[in-house]
């Protein structure tokens, strides 16, 4: 190739290797530095030397193909387009290089699944929510907020404060009406509510809820618009205080000029509130559904009956959006028995093994799908 461009330049076409005054060896130095420095190069000029002893660039100046003599400055030109085409090509190949060495889209992590423990309403039937939670425990179900609604936020403070489910059922099978109930002359109730207050607090030590070890929140109603108000900061015992008063047997409190009642009367399972909190998964424990046949006997027994029967009619509304429902069969506890809790807890663990394989099954699909660990 080399001694093929030699005679092109220094043979009688050029005149004695001169092409317009400039030494053609100049331009053969030119040309071989381009040619040993890429076959690529080698192979345009190829393409551009002819065996009839002329240089050829198609579409090149001005519209001719052919470079003789007489187009002394050509030779300076095709250098400089040799140039530019194998710039062209070096940057093609590092762009597809960069392409091809490039990472593939990365996916984004999935988002961690939050799963919701909703522990309802339904008086002393609540002692089978520590049954619930003794099999949600010993399974290793991971419980990312509990949402708890009267009793339900009762048995919720202590889990999320830190009580493992042995020793809620140990404190349980300790408590003495005495310990929550103050009786007071019947004044828009018979109970004040200040014993249970200080029970929770004393319990928790005085833990603020947003402190609490798992995010928990009680669903309490406002007397004055009827809606549904969900705490979650602020005094824990006040707030349980309030989600449990049940209208017509205990005083409502009043927080920051607003009073409130048991919110069992508009959410007794507060499956929507755990939605709106952020839940993915949602395992909710009905206490109230199995109203039982029990005959109630004084005035608060026949209140709660009736409540009861209220919570089991609302409840299955929003029921119906929970991914997994817990119904111990607690209907044959009165609203004020506390001398079968221990039934009530083995009624909780009945249930949720009854409902575990289901647990189960979306815990597992859940791990597959990389949202939890």
């Amino acid at each position: 190739m080399q001694a093929c461009v030699r005679q092109k330049l220094s043979g009688s076409s050029f005149e004695g290797g001169y092409i317009s005054g400039i030494p053609a060896r100049i331009h053969y130095v030119r040309l071989t530095v381009i040619i040993h420095r890429s076959c690529v190069r080698e192979v345009l000029m190829r393409m551009c030397l002819h065996d009839s002893g002329q240089m050829h660039f198609p579409g090149y100046g001005y519209g001719k193909s052919v470079f003789d003599k007489s187009d002394a400055e050509g030779l300076f030109l095709i250098d400089m387009d040799i140039k530019r085409i194998i710039a062209i090509i070096a940057s093609l190949s590092l762009f597809f290089i960069a392409v091809s060495c490039a990472p593939k889209g990365i996916q984004p992590a999935p988002k961690p699944a939050k799963v919701a423990l909703v522990l309802g309403a339904g008086s002393s039937k609540g002692f089978a929510h520590i049954g619930v939670l003794k099999v949600i425990e010993s399974h290793k179900i991971p419980v990312h907020m509990i949402v708890g609604t009267s009793a339900g936020s009762f048995v919720g403070s202590l889990y999320a404060y830190g009580f493992d489910a042995f020793e809620l059922q140990k404190l349980s099978f300790g408590i003495r009406k005495d310990d929550i109930i103050d009786f007071t002359i019947p004044d828009n109730g018979f109970i004040k509510g200040e014993k249970l207050e200080g029970y929770i607090n004393n319990a928790l030590k005085n833990t603020p809820m947003e402190r609490l070890r798992i995010p928990f929140y009680a669903v309490a109603t406002d007397i004055q618009t009827g809606r549904e108000v969900v705490f979650g900061n602020g005094n824990t015992g006040t707030a349980v205080r309030a989600s449990c008063s049940i209208p017509g047997v205990f005083m409502p409190p009043v927080i920051s000029g607003r009073m409130y009642i048991d919110g069992g009367t508009v959410s007794p399972v507060a499956v929507e509130a755990a939605r709106k909190l952020g839940a993915d998964i949602v395992i909710a424990v009905d206490i109230s559904s199995d109203t039982g046949s029990t005959v109630p006997k004084g005035t608060i027994e026949t209140i709660l009956q009736s409540i009861s029967i209220m919570y089991s009619k609302l409840s299955a509304i929003q029921l119906a959006n929970a991914d997994v429902v817990i119904k111990p069969q607690v209907g044959f506890i009165g609203g004020a028995d506390f001398s079968k809790r221990h039934e009530a807890v083995l009624e909780g663990e009945k249930a949720a093994l009854a409902a575990m394989p289901k647990i189960q099954e979306i815990m597992n699909k859940l791990k597959q799908e990389g949202r939890l660990d």
